[in-house]
C-alpha cells in the first residue's frame, strides 16, 4: 500500500472524487460511468494482474516477487482442486 501511494505521489496520479454511496448497490453501468473499478473475481485473476504489476515487483524486489507469485499459484491450484459443499449438494444427487 505504501509503495502504491508513493508511486501515485511521485507520478502525480490524479486523485478521484470520493464515493459516499455503496458501490455494491450500483449497477455495472453506473460504476463504469463513474470510473469505479472492481476487484478481481478470483485469486487466479488477481495473480494474473499482479504478475504484470511493476509497482508490486519494485516494492517486493525480484526474488520475493517471484516467490510470492509462485506461492500464490500453488495456493490457487490447491483451492481449485477442492470439491465444495455446493458442488456436492448440487451435482452428487445427479450421479
Amino acid at each position: 500500500m505504501l509503495a502504491a501511494g508513493l508511486e501515485g505521489i511521485e507520478k502525480q496520479y490524479e486523485i478521484p472524487e470520493p464515493v459516499e454511496e455503496n458501490v455494491y448497490e450500483m449497477t455495472n453501468e453506473e460504476r463504469e460511468r463513474r470510473g469505479i473499478g472492481v476487484l478481481p473475481g478470483s485469486l487466479g485473476k488477481a495473480i494474473e494482474l499482479t504478475e504484470g504489476s511493476e509497482v508490486v515487483r519494485k516494492a517486493l524486489g525480484d526474488h520475493v516477487f517471484d516467490a510470492f507469485i509462485e506461492n500464490k499459484k500453488i495456493e490457487w491450484d490447491r483451492y481449485r482442486a477442492q470439491v465444495t459443499d455446493y458442488e456436492l449438494k448440487e451435482y452428487l444427487p445427479v450421479l
